[in-house]
């Protein structure tokens, strides 16, 4: 078998001028590596001046780290991979080079490894690792924190992710050990859905997040689009939004009649089925031309179904990462979700809207998404004149390993 390995790199320029990279023939094998779970995610974090300085080298040292290619199994059991997209990425942490240097402290870019055929793709961010960037900047000294508030035991630290070019804090619990502030992950502050047990509150905030890859926040200036399914006969409403990471979302409602299940409630069995995935990415593909992005990345951009919530939700999502059902919901679709239910006439908006107005929530409160794991909340801040200043989810995370890698 002949396999076909691509890399798409994005906004690594920067990227590529930070630290004194190596390259491939002297990389390390093993490879200094620490493995995080951030949210839902576990991934491999690596230093970036322990890689080569060129990102197209990449590939064998990723591939083997994860255990891809494996079209037969899809188990990755060759490497640190689980078989799922959620738990094939990588993290490539650095000091922030000299022109980032004044208003951020570290600098990173996300990786997804795809299981079956290795592809590195770079075209977008990881909401969820993206919360212990912080953490494993401190741990391994690239950085100190931007604030650290000793009497409320929290330090934040900003980064500046490479592949969307945006800004992220993360603040976290720290304690003092040597005068130096050390992140702790072991409070039982919180607990959250699809992670059993409690842990320290991580505050995962995205600053301007819109236009993370098209440069706006509704890529075509409309809050909805008309979008080809299967055919040019089965068109679907979508609304296409760019806040952290692209993200076509369409209405469970809309999707039964594509699929003419007229009047039917979609069930998980047909989330899972091939003929809805089918359609799923070929409204993706759909969302992914209009919005002027490579239709052929799978990462970005990522798609998700919606429908009016049940009981103590605001909205109910079933999102698609690298054309799989997600057990959660990926965290930028998540914080996209969070931003897109507070710009009007968008499908978000319009079922949260129907959902609080029934329940007497308030319009600015954070918006409470039930996915297939539990729930998770989300809040955007917006400026009077409807720009997204913020928008943040409180996650945890955990360190699992420390040491070294062979790829």
């Amino acid at each position: 078998m002949v396999l076909s390995v691509t890399c798409r790199f994005s906004g690594l320029g920067a990227f590529r001028a930070m630290g004194s990279a190596r390259p491939l023939t002297t990389t390390a094998n093993p490879l200094p590596a620490t493995f995080l779970r951030g949210g839902t995610s576990k991934g491999i974090f690596l230093r970036r001046y322990d890689l080569p300085e060129d990102p197209t080298e990449w590939t064998p040292i990723f591939q083997g780290i994860m255990g891809s290619p494996d079209p037969q199994y899809r188990r990755q059991l060759n490497g640190m991979g689980g078989g799922v997209s959620s738990l094939s990425k990588v993290c490539v942490v650095g000091p922030p080079s000299p022109e980032r240097a004044p208003e951020v402290d570290v600098e990173y870019t996300f990786v997804q490894v795809g299981v079956d055929d290795g592809a590195l793709d770079l075209s977008g961010n990881c909401g969820n690792l993206s919360s212990m960037v912080g953490v494993f900047a401190l741990d391994e000294g690239l950085c100190v924190p931007r604030s650290v508030n000793d009497e409320a035991g929290l330090a934040t630290v900003r980064s500046y992710n490479t592949n969307t070019r945006k800004i992220l804090d993360t603040t976290f619990p720290i304690s003092r050990v040597d005068d130096k502030p050390v992140p702790r992950l072991d409070i039982p502050q919180m607990e959250m859905a699809g992670v059993p047990g409690q842990a320290s509150r991580i505050v995962l905030k995205s600053i301007n997040p819109a236009g993370a890859r098209t440069g706006k926040l509704l890529p075509t200036g409309n809050a909805i689009n008309i979008l080809e399914s299967l055919s040019p006969f089965d068109l679907i409403p979508a609304s296409l939004v760019d806040a952290t990471n692209p993200t076509v979302f369409i209405s469970s409602r809309h999707l039964a009649e594509v699929l003419g299940l007229h009047g039917q409630v979609l069930t998980d069995a047909h989330y899972t089925s091939p003929q809805v995935e089918a359609a799923l990415e070929a409204i993706r593909r759909a969302g992914a031309k209009t919005m002027k992005l490579d239709p052929s990345a799978k990462a970005q951009p990522k798609i998700a179904v919606l429908s009016e919530p049940t009981a103590g939700a605001d909205i109910d999502i079933h999102a698609y990462s690298m054309g799989v059902l997600h057990k959660a919901v990926p965290m930028t679709v998540g914080l996209c979700l969070g931003v897109a239910a507070g710009v009007p006439g968008t499908l978000v908006h319009e079922i949260v809207g129907k959902a609080r107005s029934q329940s007497g929530a308030k319009q600015d409160d954070m918006v409470k998404i039930r996915h297939p794991g539990g729930m998770v909340e989300v809040g955007a801040e917006f400026a009077d004149d409807g720009t997204v200043l913020n928008v943040q989810v409180l996650r945890t995370g955990r360190r699992l390993m420390k040491g070294s890698v062979w790829w």
